[in-house]
């Protein structure tokens, strides 16, 4: 994708991208899809300067991407896709999957080279034809010796077979004795990648009381 320095002055990255192939339900064949995710260390300060975030209004941090990656798909020939609202609901896991950069974690969240847990894809833009994409990277997770992130929950959200989303919701909402309300998810903040990655605990704690909404 061109246009990268457009990106960062959104305090958006590139995350990592994949070529459609006959059998993509939502894509066309030949065409490559670029998934778009927030830069931590500059992202949050971008977002609250703007109108979005000001209003008052639900859904500020989904607004604001669907304005900024519509009109960055709109300025490159693209077009744009986005993990939320819908139908059709487009399948952003396996997406992220694809790349070759975001793999399932011990805890199922994605994990991300860059990101960490903090991995957030706030859309795609697909282009027609070829184009340069970012090469597959290792999961972090294949050589996180300690892996802490199955450990950091307090309320053992993660240590069956899926993700218990009561138990997670009831303790945020309670007595949140690992800051999860204020700082983001214990485990996803464990992560040692994300614990590099620059993000603002706001953006999180803004995060989680759409979670818990």
């Amino acid at each position: 994708m061109t246009g990268s320095d457009i990106l960062a002055d959104y305090g958006l990255r590139i995350l990592g991208g994949f070529r459609a192939g006959p059998d993509d339900p939502f894509l066309r064949q030949d065409t490559t899809l670029i998934l778009l995710g927030p830069d931590d260390a500059r992202f949050w300060r971008i977002f609250t300067a703007s109108p979005e975030y000001a209003d008052g209004t639900p859904d500020p941090i989904d607004r604001w991407s669907g304005r900024v990656i519509e009109k960055i798909a709109r300025d490159q020939g693209g077009t744009a896709y986005f993990p939320f609202g819908g139908p059709p609901h487009y399948p952003f896991y396996d997406w992220a999957l694809r790349t070759g950069r975001a793999h399932p974690s011990p805890i199922r969240f994605l994990v991300h080279p860059q990101t960490g847990l903090w991995a957030s894809f706030r859309g795609a833009v697909a282009f027609e034809g070829d184009i340069d994409i970012p090469p597959p990277l290792a999961s972090p997770c294949a050589t996180c010796v300690d892996r802490p992130c199955l450990s950091a929950c307090p309320v053992r959200a993660f240590a069956g077979d899926g993700y218990d989303v009561d138990a997670c919701k009831g303790h945020i909402a309670d007595t949140d004795t690992a800051q999860c309300r204020s700082m983001g998810c214990a485990a996803r903040r464990a992560c040692p990648v994300s614990q590099k990655a620059g993000r603002d605990p706001a953006q999180s704690a803004l995060h989680m009381r759409s979670f818990l909404t």
